[in-house]
């Protein structure tokens, strides 16, 4: 399984994208924080923003369709799409994420 991270700067966002996701079954769980304090450099400057963070459960098998949705559908310029690869899993969990991992039938 893997965790993917990305930051949206509102809640409409979070939800269309987190919805969006778990509807197609590329992930099987969206969580959404926030607002959280962002603090980067952008054109040279420092900036602070408040952003909502979305962490996505995604079995391998539909990382890649999650990240091109993810990216295609996404309000920024240049998203953060942070992809880590989780070293346990609890096997029920697992099964549960799998089973959940693709789109219902009409």
């Amino acid at each position: 399984m893997y965790l993917a991270w990305t930051t949206v700067g509102d809640r409409a966002d979070a939800d269309r994208l987190a919805g969006a996701a778990v509807a197609a079954g590329l992930a099987a769980c969206v969580q959404i924080e926030g607002p959280v304090t962002s603090v980067y450099r952008w054109a040279g400057r420092i900036e602070t923003a408040a952003e909502y963070r979305l962490t996505f459960k995604v079995i391998p098998a539909r990382l890649a369709a999650l990240e091109a949705q993810v990216l295609a559908a996404h309000p920024y310029t240049t998203p953060e799409w942070i992809v880590a690869r989780a070293e346990l899993v609890a096997e029920k969990y697992l099964s549960w994420a799998q089973a959940n991992s693709s789109p219902l039938p009409l």
